[in-house]
Parts: structure tokens; sequence; C-alpha cells
């Protein structure tokens, strides 16, 4: 086991660079074959397809015939309820990719359950992606269909078989924002909580000069109180936090140093056995203090690479800024 109590998940993300590719438009203009008005007789952007299916889960796509597309369109398959995603925010997001001249899946998301980070910005992602995310609402499917030249630039995406003049069909399932920094009510701290350090905002240590011998069970107290929505049991987080032993001089782990945007997200499935017993049902935007036996943690072997002992209760800080 790594000596990170909090460990990435990572089944199902996409590649980094495949993801690059995807969200931001080629920067050389020596696309691939024009590929489109070949074969069969073509219908215009929605009328060449059928969308279906449940949101968060792959789309159902059924080809009427081969499509076009002279301008970018949008459509909102299903309307959300949540919070609306505005311009710069993060937010978790599916996303599917069909080449409308071969009418076959191009790319998709959905297979390994995580959704991607995307900002709703066009620095980040290609303006046809921004524009769909940014004013949306979380729990939103939302559709659009362009030519490929206006989602990928000049030279289309050969990485996932799309031509530079074939039209796209874009799905996106708008999970839920991803918020910078937790944002709640601020609640009294319990007893045996030690006190928090704090310098420019960020949490750099605790402090455990009055803070009790912890005991033998899994305690845990919300410190801030979000209004987000819960985390699954069996879902995944993103998180800013700190770990430290009991009386412990320094943190073993932090990641309080990041920009949101540099974070990965957590699988519930993948870290210690306190963090998912402490982290399932609180809400987004929560800080959460929590205090892991060894039991719950890495148990009697400890980890060696961290320096923790087999005897060691671990204490953690945690942020929950977005949860799937």
């Amino acid at each position: 086991m790594s000596h990170r109590a909090p460990r990435p998940h990572t089944r199902g993300l996409t590649p980094a660079g495949l993801l690059l590719a995807l969200l931001l438009p080629a920067l050389a203009a020596c696309g691939g074959e024009k590929s489109v008005g070949l074969g069969e007789d073509l219908r215009p952007g929605f009328d060449a397809v059928e969308i279906t299916g449940d949101f968060g889960a792959a789309p159902e796509v059924t080809w009427k015939s081969q499509m076009s597309a002279d301008k970018t369109e949008t459509k909102t398959l299903v309307e959300g309820d949540g919070p609306t995603i505005e311009a710069g925010d993060q937010a978790f997001a599916y996303l599917w990719v069909g080449n409308g001249y071969t009418k076959k899946e191009a790319y998709s998301g959905y297979e390994g359950g995580q959704p991607e980070m995307l900002t709703a910005d066009d620095k980040s992602l290609s303006a046809v992606f921004a524009d769909l995310l940014t004013g949306a609402k979380a729990g939103s499917r939302l559709a659009a269909v362009a030519n490929a030249a206006d989602v990928f630039g000049e030279a289309g995406n050969p990485s996932i078989g799309v031509a530079n003049e074939d039209a796209v069909l874009i799905v996106m399932d708008v999970v839920s924002p991803i918020l910078d920094k937790v944002e709640g009510a601020a609640q009294p701290a319990p007893a045996w909580a030690p006190a928090l350090v704090e310098a420019e905002g960020a949490v750099t240590g605790l402090d455990f000069s009055k803070a009790p011998a912890p005991t033998k069970q899994l305690r845990k107290a919300v410190l801030v109180q979000g209004t987000g929505a819960e985390v699954p049991a069996d879902g995944s987080v993103l998180v800013r936090y700190l770990g430290q032993v009991y009386k412990g001089a320094k943190p073993f782990d932090q990641n309080f140093d990041k920009a949101a945007n540099e974070l990965q997200p957590f699988s519930l499935d993948g870290v210690v056995a306190g963090w998912k017993q402490g982290l399932a049902g609180q809400k987004v935007g929560s800080r959460v203090l929590l205090a892991i036996p060894p039991a719950l943690g890495y148990g009697s072997k400890g980890n060696a690479d961290a320096g923790i002992k087999g005897t060691d209760t671990l204490y953690f800080v945690v942020d929950i800024l977005g949860a799937s």
C-alpha cells in the first residue's frame, strides 16, 4: 500500500493525452481525410439521430442517417435541478462523442464510472464543450452537434477517428460542481479534537497540546457543514486533506498546497476503512475531522514509508470539494 492514506481512484480515468486531444482544438491544421458526404443521404444535425438512455449511463444513440453539421446546435435532453455551472467553474461531467459520418461511438468516458473534471472555460476546453457546460445545471444531460473543425480545429481528431469535416455528436452529463474551498456554517469542535494550525487559509498542521488521548473507536466531527450533494458510499470524492498521527510533530501527508484543478478524485473503495466510514454521507462543502484507530487505518503493521506505527491513531482534516 502506498504511504498515502487516501489513494487515488484510477480505474476508467481518461489518459491525460487523450483527454487533452479530445477537449482542446488541435494546433496543427493538416488534418485527416474529408469523409463527410460519401455514401448515403445526409440529414442535418439532430434530425439524423435519436438519443435515449438514463443520466449517468452511456447514451443510447440510434442513427437515422449520416449527419451533416453546417452550424453548431445544442439541446437540453434532461433538465437538472442542481447548482448552475458558471463560467470558470469546475464540475464533474461524463462525456460521449459520436462520429456522424461513420455513425459510431468515437469516445466514451462512462465505462469506468468516474466522470471527468472539467473547467467551464475555453482555455481548458474547446469552445463547443465550454459553451455546453457553462450555464448548465447539475443533473442535466446536454447534447451538441457541430462540425469536427469547430470542435477540434482544422485537423479534426484522428486519435479518436474523427476526420476534419465529419459531423460530431456530443453528449454531456453534468454530475456536480466542484468547489475551490469549503462552503457552509462553522460548527464547534468537539473536546477530543486537536486545534487546526492554519496559514493563509490553508490547514498546515494539527496541534495536539490540549487534545486527550485517542480511543479505539472511529471519531468524526463536521467542522464546517456544507450544503452540497452527499458523498455516495461507493462513490468518489475530490478533497483537500491533511493527515497527522496523534502527537505527531508534523503531517505525514497533505495536499492543501494544491489548487482545485491540480487535485485528483479518490474512490472510497480505494482508501483506508476509516475514510470510507467517515466520509460516506457527508455533504460537499464540508470540512470533516477524522480520528482513525489503527484497526481502521493501516492495521498493526502501520506504514513504515510514512513513519506510521501500528499503534498510531491517524487524524485527518478533509475538505470535501466535490463528489460523484
